[in-house]
């Protein structure tokens, strides 16, 4: 075989086959927080599905889970770990506000 018929051949390229993340057994329910943890990022938000590799049932239902544990306070709407300085903010506006008057 010569060489410019070389390129048009694909590479059979061994790859491992990821496990799915929820297994058939799982029960995808807003109490089940080590399940439903999975899902969520850093600060709190729900991860897509091509992140999570889930099917689009799957997504809808720990989008759901997600909510209801979040109304339940079982999970936090924010992650608070960064806490935002509005103080120094609010001090400049009024500052702001008494110099044009």
């Amino acid at each position: 075989m010569d060489k410019s018929k070389r390129f048009f051949l694909k590479s059979k390229r061994s790859f491992r086959r990821r496990l799915p993340p929820i297994q058939s057994g799982d029960r995808i329910d807003y109490r089940n927080m080590s399940l439903i943890s999975r899902f969520i990022s850093e600060q709190g938000k729900i991860l897509s599905r091509r992140v999570n590799r889930l099917t689009l049932k799957q997504q809808r239902l720990i989008t759901i889970a997600i909510k209801q544990a979040r109304i339940l306070s079982l999970l936090p709407f924010l992650n608070n770990d960064k806490q935002f300085e509005r103080g120094e903010s609010t001090v400049r506006t009024i500052g702001l506000r008494n110099r044009n008057k």
